[in-house]
């Protein structure tokens, strides 16, 4: 597996939905060896859980490791200038990393996650290795938005055996950049729905933790970019403090609007607080303590939009209410009203109308919640995304031979 995101410690938000998706493969008997860029953070060891580690470094000054995990994005809607230098670099150093483990350990696939940049490197050290490409939303982006990316995308795909999308829309996406419509699928994200689940112990610890007593929370996470929509979120939050002038909001994550959303909370009072980054433990002990947990996804101004956000998943499987717009692949996985609310993005007002609804309504909001994890533990398992990635290394595989 070729990528530029993976957890760099246990617990880290960075890339998460990456270690299952390595752990899945793993558990059906493959060896899995990740290549990936060094970070300062990294504290993985060379083999975990049947995962053998490659990281290569590719800058000659700490301030130039912005290849990957989420450091090569301004807001994550451009490209930054420090990325573009090193990324020539970068792929260099990991084009002949992965060629030489492949080589090394005899790999029989090639396993791309985002298909620009990692979809180059995997295509460039796969010599005559089957090529499969999973997309994961922003590299689509980048290649809608760059004509020389999506030249490389074109390129890749045409090499590529098999691809997959997180999510319908953007499968559809890359379809019109130039992937094979008989050779592409979706495969959703799944879900440990072990972490993830309704746990009173852990809801009193948190709240606790948090200074609140019977006060309402709702919850989210997830980078602090345009297309989170957490401004339209801290908007709708401020719209219903009359109905509801003891509710709180809590946002899990950092990122380039820090700043902007921090002006934007302490505009709402106490209603707002930015946590920062939390280690995913955290984040599900967070979703327990909430009332409601919001997923206010964006197409943002310049068309970057989320293919699947893991935290919609993970939310569902809390068995906390989950109010979400329809943003990218969020209607393929909740149902408005049966185990969720839908609204449409960008719109306050009806975020607001749907928080509140669920605020009031404690009966209906639990009931949404065990629908909700009801559906994620019976179609999002890790499981039965390791069976269908294996299904697309015996269909590229079945392509080359």
């Amino acid at each position: 597996m070729v990528t530029t995101s993976y957890p760099r410690f246990p617990g880290d938000g960075i890339g998460s939905f990456m270690e299952p998706i390595a752990r899945s493969v793993a558990a059906r008997g493959h060896t899995v060896h990740v290549v990936a860029p060094w970070h300062p953070a990294i504290t993985r060891a060379d083999r975990e859980d049947g995962i053998a580690f490659h990281f290569y470094r590719y800058a000659p000054v700490a301030s130039l490791n912005v290849f990957g995990y989420s450091g090569g994005l301004r807001a994550d809607t451009d490209v930054r200038r420090a990325a573009w230098i090193v990324a020539p670099v970068a792929l260099a150093a990991g084009w002949r990393l992965a060629r030489h483990v492949a080589r090394s350990a005899g790999a029989t696939v090639m396993h791309a996650h985002w298909v620009i940049p990692n979809g180059v490197t995997a295509m460039a050290a796969a010599g005559g290795r089957p090529l499969v490409v999973s997309l994961h939303g922003s590299d689509v982006f980048v290649a809608e938005r760059h004509r020389l990316a999506a030249r490389a995308a074109r390129a890749v795909f045409a090499r590529a055996g098999w691809v997959t999308a997180c999510s319908d829309d953007l499968r559809q996406r890359a379809i019109a950049l130039g992937a094979r419509e008989s050779a592409i699928e979706t495969v959703p994200y799944g879900i440990d729905a072990t972490r993830f689940r309704p746990d009173v112990a852990a809801r009193a610890a948190m709240r606790a933790e948090l200074g609140l007593a019977d006060e309402p929370l709702v919850f989210s996470a997830g980078r602090l970019v345009r297309k989170k929509g957490f401004d339209v979120l801290i908007d709708a939050v401020r719209r219903i403090r009359t109905a509801q002038p003891h509710l709180r909001l809590v946002i899990a994550g950092d990122g380039d609007l820090r700043g902007e959303l921090t002006e934007l909370a302490r505009a709402a009072g106490d209603a707002v607080r930015l946590i920062g980054n939390r280690a995913q433990d955290d984040v599900a002990r967070l979703a327990a303590a909430a009332d409601v947990i919001a997923v206010p996804s964006v197409r943002d101004e310049a068309g970057n939009v989320d293919g699947l956000p893991n935290f919609a998943l993970e939310a569902l499987a809390s068995a906390t209410p989950v109010v979400a717009t329809r943003a990218g692949g969020l209607a393929s996985v909740i149902e408005d009203h049966r185990t969720g609310r839908l609204v449409p993005e960008r719109d306050a007002a009806a975020l607001a109308e749907a928080l509140q609804s669920l605020l009031a309504d404690p009966a209906r909001a639990r009931a949404l919640g065990a629908a909700g994890r009801e559906r994620v533990i019976r179609d999002f398992s890790w499981a039965r995304v390791g069976e269908r990635l294996e299904g697309a290394y015996e269909r590229a595989t079945s392509k080359r031979s």
